[in-house]
C-alpha cells in the first residue's frame, strides 16, 4: 500500500502537466478557446437547444457532435498521457505486461478456431480414406487431440497468469485513483463546495473514481480501453484466417453474402428498434423530475429528516412531489416505448436468418477445395467478426463518454480552495505568545441561496489575552460568526488577526493555531479515543493524551463507566450500517455525555503552546450548574501560563448562559445578525440596555 507520500509524487507530474497547460484548440464559435481542464469539461456539459441554460446533469451522457469530438480530442492529447504515465509508473513491469497479455490473448480466439479445424479436417479425412481403424483413430487421439489438450492448457495457464497480472495492475491504479479522489474532497473548503458546478464537477469524477472498481451502469475506467486494442487485433487475426479461405471470384461472393447474413440480424434490430442516443432520451424537464424524485425518496428513507418531517407534516408533501415527478419520468419510458414500436417488432426472424446463414456454407461445399473443418472456421470467422465489430463500437462510445469523466477528474485537481490566499499574498501565521488579537470591520455573511444575511456589520476588537463572551437570542447569528472568525466561511469585510488579514492565512496553517467546540458537534461511530483523539491526530496513539484531554473536560468517571473503557465503540444517532454488520459491543451515550467527549476533543490541541485562539460555542448547554463551572475554571487555567498565570490564549465563548458570560472579560450582544452592545458586564449593566434587560429576566 502506498502511503501519502508517495501517492503525492505518483500525482505530481499530472498535477504539474495540467496547471501548465493552456488550451487553444477550439477555435470555431459558440465556445471561446477555453483556459484550463475545468473549462473543457464545463464546455462539454453545455446544451445547445437547451433554452434554459441548464447544462447537463452530472454523469449524463456528451451528444457525439462535432465540438464534443474536438473536446474530447483535447483532453486525449493534454490529459490522457499524463494520466496513463502516471498509471504506468505505479507497476511498470506489470503493466506492460498487461498490454502485451491483452494483444496475445486477442488472437487466442482465431488461433483457436484454426486448431480445431485442423482437428475436423484430419477426422474427416481419417473418415472418408476408407481405411479407418481403431489404430489409426487412437493415433489421431494421441496426437492431433493431445497436442490441442496440452495447448488449451497452456492458454488456461496463460489466462490464470495474466488475469491475476492484471487484478494487480487494476487494484493499485483503483487505489490511487480512489485515492487522488479522496484527496480532492478533502483538500477543498466549505464555500467551494458549495459551488454547484463544484459539486457537479466533483459527482463526475466520483463516477470515473467508481469505474475503477466497476460500480456505476454504463461505465468503463481508462484501462478498459485495451479492449479497444484486443477487440481491434482480434478483428484483425480473423479477417487475416478469412482472406486465407477464400479464392476466387466465386469465393468472394460467397463471402459478401456471409457478411450479409451476419449483419442483417443487426439491421432488423436497428429498423425494429432505432438507436436512440442516450442524451437524446431525456429532456431537461424529465432529467430534473429524476433528480428530484431520488432526492425525495432519500428523505423520506433517511432516518436522520424524521423528526423534522413529523413536526413539520412533510408527508403529505413528499408523497405529492414524489408522486408528480415519477409520472414525468413514467411518462417519458412509455413515450419512448412507443416510438421505438413497429410493425416488425412483432416478426420472428431467428429462424430465417439462421437459414440464410447457412447459404455461403452450401456454396462452398460445391468447391472441392472446400472441407469440414474450413467451412466450420470460415462461418465462425465471419460470426466473431461481427461481435468484436459490435463490442468495439460499444466500448468506443462508452470510452467517449470516459474521456470526459477523466477531464473531471483531472480538474477536480485543479480546483483551488476559494479559502486559499494566492501564492504572493500568502503569510505565515504567527502566534501571540499572550493570546490573539482580533479586529472585525464590517463582517457581513449571507447563506447560499437566502436572500436575508445571517451576519451584517459586525464591529468588535478583541485584545491579546481576553475572553469575549457572545450572547444573544437563538438565530441572532452566534454560530455564524464562530464559522467566520474560524475560517470556515467566507465572509464580506475586514478580519484582522494578529495584525494581518485573514484571508492572508493558509486556512490550514490558521487552524494549527485554534482549538475549538461547535455547537453541533460530530458524533463518530467509532472508539472514545478515536472522538476524542481526532481533536489532534498526530496523539492519536498516545494514551496519555488522551487521558489527559479526558481529565480536562471531566469525563474520567464516563470513560471508566463504559464497558470497555477507551476501546467502548459509541452508538450515534441516525447511525446505519450499509454493510448490515453492527459491532457487538456498541454503546450509547446521553447529551452531556456527548458534549464532555467534545470539551476533550478540543482540549486535545488546547493546551499546546502554539495555540493562542480558543472558541467554545455553547460548550455547556447540557451540563449541570457544577459541571459549568469546573469546566469554565479549565478552560481559565489552560488559557493561562502554568508558570507565571499570564494569559497565554484569547478565548471566545459563546453561550446564552448569562451567568457564565459576566466572568468574561468583555460581552457582545447580538440581534439580528449584528452586535448592538459591546463591554464588560459591569459596563453594559450601567447602559441598561437590551444586556441589562436579558440578563435581568435570566436571573
Amino acid at each position: 500500500m502506498l502511503g501519502r507520500g508517495d501517492h503525492e509524487g505518483v500525482w505530481r507530474t499530472m498535477h504539474s502537466a495540467l496547471k501548465s497547460t493552456f488550451f487553444q484548440r477550439i477555435t470555431k464559435p459558440p465556445l471561446a478557446p477555453p483556459a484550463s481542464t475545468y473549462d473543457i469539461w464545463a464546455a462539454s456539459r453545455t446544451v445547445p437547444e437547451n433554452t434554459d441554460g441548464e447544462p447537463l446533469v452530472p454523469g449524463a451522457h456528451r451528444a457525439f457532435t462535432l465540438l464534443n469530438i474536438r473536446l474530447a480530442g483535447i483532453i486525449i492529447s493534454t490529459c490522457a498521457f499524463d494520466f496513463f504515465a502516471t498509471l504506468w509508473s505505479l507497476n511498470p513491469v506489470k503493466t506492460s505486461l498487461m498490454i502485451m497479455f491483452n494483444v496475445v490473448r486477442s488472437v487466442f480466439p482465431a488461433f483457436r478456431g484454426y486448431s480445431q479445424a485442423l482437428i475436423i479436417d484430419q477426422l474427416q479425412q481419417l473418415v472418408t480414406s476408407g481405411d479407418f481403424t481403431w489404430a489409426r483413430l487412437v493415433h489421431f487421439l494421441m496426437t492431433d487431440v493431445a497436442r490441442e489438450i496440452v495447448r488449451r492448457i497452456f492458454e488456461s495457464m496463460l489466462e490464470s497468469f495474466a488475469a491475476a497480472n492484471e487484478t494487480t495492475v487494476i487494484d493499485s491504479a483503483k487505489f490511487a485513483v480512489e485515492y487522488a479522489q479522496l484527496e480532492s474532497r478533502v483538500r477543498l473548503d466549505i464555500p467551494t463546495l458549495q459551488d454547484p458546478d463544484i459539486r457537479d464537477l466533483l459527482a463526475e469524477s466520483d463516477l470515473f473514481a467508481r469505474s475503477f472498481s466497476g460500480s456505476g451502469f454504463g461505465l468503463i475506467s481508462p484501462l478498459d480501453c485495451m479492449q479497444l486494442i484486443s477487440l481491434a487485433t482480434e478483428i484483425i487475426s480473423h479477417v487475416l484466417l478469412i482472406l486465407s479461405l477464400t479464392g476466387g471470384l466465386a469465393h468472394y461472393w460467397v463471402l459478401l453474402l456471409s457478411i450479409f447474413s451476419a449483419t442483417l440480424p443487426m439491421l432488423v434490430t436497428w429498423i425494429r428498434c432505432p438507436e436512440f442516443h442516450a442524451e437524446s432520451l431525456y429532456t431537461p424537464r424529465e432529467t430534473r423530475a429524476a433528480d428530484r424524485q431520488e432526492k425525495v425518496r432519500n428523505l423520506a428513507y433517511d432516518e436522520s429528516h424524521r423528526p423534522e418531517i413529523e413536526l413539520f407534516g412533510l408527508g403529505r408533501w413528499i408523497l405529492k412531489t414524489w408522486a408528480s415527478a415519477r409520472r414525468v419520468v413514467l411518462d417519458s419510458e412509455r413515450n419512448r416505448q412507443n416510438q421505438e414500436f413497429s410493425v416488425l417488432s412483432g416478426l420472428n426472424f431467428s429462424d430465417f436468418l439462421f437459414a440464410l446463414q447457412n447459404i455461403p456454407l452450401v456454396l462452398l461445399l460445391q468447391t472441392s477445395s472446400a472441407s469440414l473443418g474450413s467451412l466450420t472456421l470460415y462461418r465462425s470467422s465471419i460470426q466473431s467478426v461481427i461481435l468484436a465489430s459490435q463490442s468495439l463500437l460499444a466500448t468506443g462510445r462508452l470510452m467517449f463518454q470516459g474521456v470526459f469523466l477523466m477531464s473531471a477528474f483531472c480538474a477536480a485537481k485543479e480546483v483551488k480552495p476559494k479559502l486559499q490566499p494566492l501564492e504572493e499574498d500568502l503569510l505565515c501565521y504567527q502566534p501571540c505568545p499572550n493570546g490573539a488579537s482580533i479586529q472585525a470591520r464590517g463582517l457581513s455573511y449571507t447563506y447560499p441561496g437566502c436572500s436575508e444575511p445571517a451576519l451584517k456589520n459586525v464591529n468588535f476588537t478583541l485584545q491579546s489575552g481576553e475572553t469575549l463572551a457572545i450572547v444573544g437570542h437563538n438565530g441572532s447569528g452566534k454560530s455564524t460568526l464562530a464559522k467566520v472568525l474560524l475560517r470556515i466561511v467566507d465572509y464580506h469585510g475586514d478580519l484582522i488577526v494578529n495584525g494581518v488579514s485573514v484571508r492572508r492565512y493558509d486556512p490550514e496553517d490558521y487552524h494549527q493555531h485554534l482549538s475549538a467546540v461547535f455547537q453541533t458537534f460530530s458524533k463518530y461511530n467509532s472508539t472514545v479515543r478515536e472522538n476524542v483523539g481526532l481533536g489532534r491526530v498526530e496523539k492519536m496513539s498516545s494514551r496519555a493524551s488522551i487521558e489527559a484531554a479526558i481529565k480536562l473536560a471531566e469525563a474520567e468517571g464516563l470513560v471508566d463507566s463504559l464497558p470497555y473503557g477507551l476501546r467502548t465503540i459509541l452508538e450515534t444517532p441516525g447511525f446505519m450500517s450499509y454493510s448490515g454488520y453492527t459491532p457487538a459491543r456498541q454503546h450509547g451515550l446521553s447529551g452531556g455525555e456527548w458534549q464532555r467527549l467534545s470539551l476533550a476533543r478540543a482540549f486535545m490541541r488546547a493546551s499546546e503552546p502554539q495555540v493562542d485562539l480558543l472558541l467554545f460555542d455553547e460548550p455547556t448547554s447540557s451540563l449541570d450548574a457544577l459541571a459549568q463551572n469546573q469546566i469554565m475554571q479549565t478552560i481559565d487555567r489552560i488559557s493561562r501560563s502554568s508558570a507565571t498565570g499570564a494569559r497565554t490564549k484569547s478565548v471566545l465563548l459563546i453561550t446564552h448562559r448569562l451567568s457564565l458570560a459576566r466572568k468574561a472579560d468583555r460581552v457582545a450582544l447580538m440581534e439580528h445578525g449584528t452586535i448592538t452592545e459591546f463591554g464588560s458586564h459591569e459596563e453594559l449593566m450601567e447602559r441598561d440596555g437590551a444586556y441589562a434587560a436579558l440578563y435581568r429576566a435570566s436571573l
